[in-house]
């Protein structure tokens, strides 16, 4: 399978009106894009700090001439211009159902076999850690890997955070800002590759993940990671909204 022409188009049309203003945003700094598989579709895996993510991740990706997919809330293909921007682009629906899940899974296995990334964040949401390092992932990206044995490649990236920061309400352009991206190698799953999905497996090839994303966030960020990741349930927060630090979820 390849990009249709209606993908190529848009986002040949969004790099023309898209880039020129991420450009504006801040000035940005590539590492490692050499290490991205050039003969083969494949999964990436980004630290979330930040609404703008996509935008930061996708914008990398098409310069490196990587057409990215991103998995998305299905109720967001509903959204007037926005829904069929992402259909148009080729991007994949989340449905929780079962016959969603399927549909989302036979979805990103076109786009791997179209050569594109299909960008799965691991944690699922911006990261609950006060410092802002990658916290206890969800087992989303290590499931499709094990289920399509693409790679995974972990992308970290730092410095958008310092433009539009996590939840806010206004970006904030000077001084000037640097965004720097960094990809690491494919994550080792051959070990994991043909055995039976249990929740141990994908437990194991989820921290397999996280580990490597937070070796990279930790280079750019040169500081050393937390000994302990940050787990919102421990902490009683919310796994989702932007309100997760002042109402914490009650013990059932």
């Amino acid at each position: 399978m390849t990009e249709s022409r209606r993908s190529r188009v848009t986002f040949a049309v969004l790099s023309v009106t898209v880039r020129p203003i991420m450009n504006a945003l801040m000035a940005k700094k590539y590492l490692g894009a050499e290490k991205l598989p050039r003969d083969t579709g494949f999964i990436v895996c980004p630290n979330h700090i930040t609404e703008i993510d996509p935008v930061v991740i996708g914008h990398f990706l098409f310069n490196q001439k990587v057409t990215p997919h991103f998995l998305a809330k299905a109720s967001l293909f509903k959204v007037p211009v926005m829904g069929w921007i992402l259909r148009a682009t080729g991007q994949v629906p989340v449905d929780r159902t079962t016959a969603g899940a399927n549909r989302s899974l036979e979805a990103a296995r076109e786009a791997i076999d179209a050569g594109g990334g299909i960008v799965v964040y691991p944690e699922g949401t911006l990261t609950r850690d006060p410092d802002m390092w990658p916290m206890k992932g969800r087992t989303g990206a290590a499931r499709l890997a094990l289920q399509t044995g693409a790679p995974v490649v972990p992308i970290a990236h730092w410095g958008a955070h310092e433009v539009f920061p996590r939840y806010a309400k206004r970006f904030y352009l000077f001084p000037r800002k640097t965004s720097r991206v960094i990809v690491g190698d494919p994550v080792d799953f051959s070990d994991l590759i043909g055995q039976p999905i249990t929740k141990t497996l994908l437990d194991t090839g989820t921290e397999r993940i996280l580990d490597a994303l937070t070796a990279l966030v930790a280079e750019l960020r040169h500081e050393a990671p937390p000994t302990e990741r940050w787990n919102p349930a421990n902490k009683h927060q919310k796994s989702t909204g932007r309100d997760f630090e002042s109402k914490p979820e009650e013990n059932p």
